[in-house]
């Protein structure tokens, strides 16, 4: 079952660090916290040096002073481990400790996330430190949890010091337990690449035409990931040791990284940091509006597959970017408001603003705050104080309810990984993904993200009437069978070109594609290519639809052969030497269907699909919404609240099908419904 946070009501806070500002200043900001209804702030995740300024030395005094007077003023605290950036004594004592390029670039001292989790002596001195912490701050009445580290394998998610190449060799041992086994899974007969003895086997290295074995590719960023998690785990047991009362979890959602796992084996839920501004799935289409910070649904849509509860530890809430890098805008008049809902909409149950105040120092003085560098009253500030009253007159409605979906878009860690180096199947992934759900949103389907792990069952996957499972190059016997199960019970799938063409190791199966889907769609693949330099994509023919074809089978295409008599084609290649040949099939299996799409799916096509898989906006039984509103909504058991969000410059209107209450602004409210630019509307309704 997914862990999550579990709150009786909404909790907003933000980011602080007493180690940047006087400590005649750190009363006055608490006083303010408190006014405008933060009730917890985040510390110590980059305070090393302070806890420890020489090896072995260690003083709590300035964290001792700042978290009693946060609990003076009502503040409750999360400590942060500090092991993200290592303080200069000890890097430069331990070099060992540091991390290094595939090249052999060593980065130094300077940054942050310079040093390899596979060091012995980075992790003596972090458990150390985290140690010292929690015996330090395990009672502490102001403390109600910890964050590990920071943004595991965020800035890079690849490591290759000399501990890494020792500590990868482990790994496979432990995983492949003799070296013919190895050669085996890495395919290394291909190219003459044979090991002989364990000390020949490392992480990849730079290769001619940058083209490392792919099997050995894969397996190094499983090794990465579990890496990751076993330093975590080092964290995490030392602080359930000490602080028995107090959670546990850490934040992001980074490269390389199974964070299902992680959480699965160590965390109480998932945390993650939501800057909406980084989002570039949604460009411009012309008549449509700009809505880049709207794609960040996405991604809060895969934490909400982690824990469907979960904290957002950094909530942007201002213009971002480092002194090499400016990246974000100042958000404009409301946006910072109409993120925050976002995250909740998605499942946040508590938000840390990051952060209080702007840093006057360092890499990150682009990064806004709440407060700028003069610590006078500024827009943000009024919003954040908005925000701060609706929550806390809301907070105990929404808290606990769930995001409701009944169309799920499929992941699994092994395809991501894959699929960065493997350039048949990675971009089709991507591009299909985003043409997806971009047209659910448009379209006000709420869609979740499922990650497809060893331990899903078919109770993971009832709940929803379609999945969408794009190009699971990737595709195991086992999790054939597992959505064959599910299209019997009455599900419907969805699965585009490049399906089932190889094993858990990447090899390509010596089987008819698409491999462990064959039987189930009904159809095997005759004949394929990669749309791309003199080959064009071709035109596609909708069965039943007289128009001419104007819509293109992008990407890729695989051109199918019906196997079943079960099978009925919906769409033909209609131009190519494969004219009249299938393009788009469905085939019932049970109470279900199985369909299979010998493309990438661009917009037109997932707009179609969505047409003849018959998949109903609930938006339908609440209101009438243009495209550039978000519709969602959070259930209970007996109450459902639907977020309306607009993320366009201008007021739109809406109309209200059906008596609703207003929960942001009370009373009740039908028909013509104005949402300003920016704006956020929570309609609530009782089950019937």
């Amino acid at each position: 079952m997914a862990k999550s946070i579990r709150l009786e009501r909404l909790r907003l806070g933000v980011c602080y660090y007493p180690e940047h500002w006087p400590e005649r200043m750190w009363e006055d900001d608490f006083r303010r916290m408190r006014e405008m209804n933060l009730s917890v702030i985040r510390v110590g995740e980059f305070a090393w040096s302070i806890f420890e300024p020489e090896e072995g030395r260690f003083q709590f005094g300035l964290f001792d002073r700042a978290l009693d007077l946060a609990y003076k003023h009502g503040l409750q605290v999360i400590m942060g481990t500090p092991t993200a950036t290592p303080p200069a004594w000890l890097t430069h004592r331990y070099p060992e400790t540091l991390n290094v390029s595939q090249q052999g670039v060593v980065y130094r001292h300077g940054a942050r996330r310079h040093y390899n989790y596979s060091s012995p002596k980075y992790r003596e001195l972090s458990a150390r430190i985290v140690r010292r912490l929690a015996e330090r701050y395990g009672r502490h009445p102001a403390v109600i949890g910890w964050q590990i580290d920071n943004e595991l394998n965020c800035e890079i998610d690849v490591f290759y010091s000399e501990a890494d190449h020792a500590a990868f060799r482990s790994w496979l041992k432990a995983k492949y337990g003799s070296l013919e086994a190895l050669n085996r899974a890495w395919g290394t007969v291909f190219w003459n690449q044979t090991y002989t003895e364990w000390e020949q086997v490392h992480l990849t290295r730079p290769t001619v035409s940058d083209s490392p074995n792919p099997h050995q590719a894969l397996d190094e960023k499983r090794f990465i990931s579990d890496n990751a998690i076993s330093f975590a785990k080092l964290q995490a047991d030392i602080i359930r040791e000490l602080a028995p009362d107090h959670w546990v979890t850490t934040n992001g959602v980074f490269g390389h990284l199974d964070s299902h796992a992680m959480t699965d084996a160590l965390l109480d839920f998932m945390s993650y940091d939501s800057y909406p501004q980084f989002a570039s799935i949604f460009p411009d289409d012309g008549d449509e509006p700009l809505l880049l910070e709207r794609a960040w649904s996405l991604n809060l849509a895969g934490v909400r597959s982690i824990s469907p509860n979960f904290c957002v530890m950094e909530q942007q809430s201002g213009p971002g970017g480092w002194v090499n890098r400016i990246e974000m805008p100042a958000p404009r008049p409301g946006q910072m408001r109409l993120w925050t809902y976002q995250s909740i909409l998605h499942g946040a149950d508590m938000l840390l603003f990051f952060r209080w105040r702007t840093a006057t120092v360092g890499t990150e003085i682009y990064w806004h705050g709440i407060n700028d560098w003069h610590n006078r009253p500024n827009r943000r500030v009024r919003e954040a104080e908005q925000i701060g009253r609706e929550l806390a007159s809301i907070g105990g409605a929404i808290a606990g309810t769930k995001y409701a979906a009944e169309v799920a878009i499929i992941r699994d860690y092994d395809n991501l990984w894959d699929g960065e180096l493997d350039r048949w199947h990675g971009p089709l992934s991507r591009m299909s993904v985003r043409s997806w759900f971009k047209r659910l949103q448009y379209r006000h389907i709420p869609a979740d993200v499922v990650y497809l792990r060893k331990s899903t069952t078919l109770e993971d996957l009832k709940p929803y009437k379609v999945l969408i499972y794009p190009h699971p190059a990737i595709l195991t016997d086992e999790t054939g069978r597992l959505l064959a199960r599910y299209v019997e019970q009455g599900g419907r799938i969805v699965f585009g070109a490049r399906t089932g063409y190889k094993n858990e190791h990447g090899h390509c199966a010596m089987r008819p594609l698409p491999g462990p889907a064959a039987e189930l769609c009904g159809v095997t693949v005759e004949d394929f290519t990669l749309v791309a330099g003199t080959v064009q994509a071709p035109l596609l023919r909708w069965n039943g639809e007289a128009e001419q074809p104007s819509m293109r089978a992008e990407g890729f295409n695989d051109i199918l052969q019906v196997n079943d008599p079960a099978v009925k084609v919906e769409a033909y290649y209609a131009s190519d030497y494969y004219a009249g040949k299938p393009a788009l099939t469905v085939r019932k299996a049970g109470k279900g269907e199985a369909w299979y799409f010998g493309a990438a799916f661009s917009e037109q096509a997932a707009d179609r699909m969505i047409d003849r898989l018959g998949i109903r906006s609930p938006a339908a039984d609440w209101a009438e919404l243009p495209a550039g509103v978000e519709f969602g909504i959070r259930s209970s058991g007996d109450t459902d609240y639907a977020f309306l969000l607009n993320y366009g410059a201008e007021a739109v209107k809406v109309n209200v099908l059906r008596p609703a209450g207003d929960l942001l602004e009370g009373g009740s409210v039908q028909g013509e419904l104005l949402v300003p630019p920016y704006g956020v509307k929570i309609l609530a309704r009782r089950k019937i």
